[in-house]
């Protein structure tokens, strides 16, 4: 009750979850982003889609049994999104089985132009995404026209995705046909899908910047997260082989080979301009 008091309590959705507390939102959300938007020279040759894996489901479960209502956080998604847009490049949307993609809307920045303008435009594909499986049948002969697979960051992301063997298979369509691979915060998670089957984990050795298990402990003090989190992904993907380029909740964006990441959501903007940045260098 104190806790509600004080507005501390996360706040219990219409379907069992638990959003954000009053205060978590005031301390983590802004109604604003840091977005910069740069007029890149567009890139312009055969490899200009990027496949965008997004999550379809809300409700993470946590060490206590409580859900968190998550998905994909909007900026971490829109900002990189906005950045690979200025650069030339255009999107191929997709879901594990194509239901519509969910976003964490309590994390949306409402007075930001430039997200609104691209969540808006790409609004019908949100709504109407591929479906993995028919996106392997239908694209994996035709690598050239991709230059990046991108997974946003959300908790969303560990709903159903690291265990997803059609995200495996892209992965390594992507690893083996020299596509970049963009993700940060807990889009990471999507990588433990290539350790399915017993297959050898693809990015042992690599340096990575992942959102920080310790910041992850904290947030359910003050009701960020409604309890511990199911495991630890930064640590999972240390123990798998991951060198660890970050121990906060910042900035951080790494380039190791063709995999790109960034640490939070605070590390959007610098992730894309990375990736703009990065693509165009390598895939003129």
């Amino acid at each position: 009750m104190l806790k509600k008091i004080l507005g501390f309590a996360p706040k219990l959705e219409s379907d069992g979850s638990y959003s954000p507390s009053k205060m978590a939102l005031k301390m983590g959300v802004a109604d604003k982003t840091d977005f910069e938007n740069i007029s890149y020279q567009k890139y312009e040759g055969k490899k200009s889609k990027v496949l965008v894996i997004f999550t379809e489901n809300k409700n993470l479960k946590m060490k206590n049994g409580k859900y968190f209502s998550t998905g994909n956080h909007p900026v971490e998604a829109l900002l990189p999104m906005l950045h690979l847009k200025n650069a030339g490049f255009d999107f191929d949307i997709a879901t594990p089985t194509g239901k519509p993609v969910v976003f964490e809307m309590w994390a949306f920045p409402e007075k930001d132009k430039h997200v609104k303008t691209i969540y808006n435009e790409l609004k019908s594909s949100f709504d109407h995404p591929l479906k993995l499986s028919d996106f392997i049948n239908s694209s994996f002969d035709h690598p050239d026209s991709y230059g990046a697979v991108f997974v946003p960051g959300g908790h969303g992301a560990m709903i159903g995705i690291p265990e997803d063997e059609n995200v495996g298979k892209i992965l390594r369509w992507a690893h083996e046909n020299d596509l970049f691979t963009i993700s940060l915060c807990h889009g990471p998670g999507a990588f433990l899908s290539t350790t399915l089957g017993k297959q050898e984990f693809l990015y042992k050795g690599y340096n990575m910047a992942v959102f920080p298990d310790s910041v992850d402990n904290k947030t359910p003090i003050f009701g960020y997260l409604p309890g511990k989190m199911p495991y630890g992904l930064s640590e999972k993907l240390k123990s798998l082989g991951v060198n660890l380029m970050n121990t906060k909740m910042d900035k951080t964006v790494c380039v190791d080979r063709r995999l790109i990441t960034g640490s939070s959501p605070l590390a959007s903007n610098e992730l894309g301009k990375l990736a703009a940045k990065t693509l165009l260098k390598e895939l003129n």
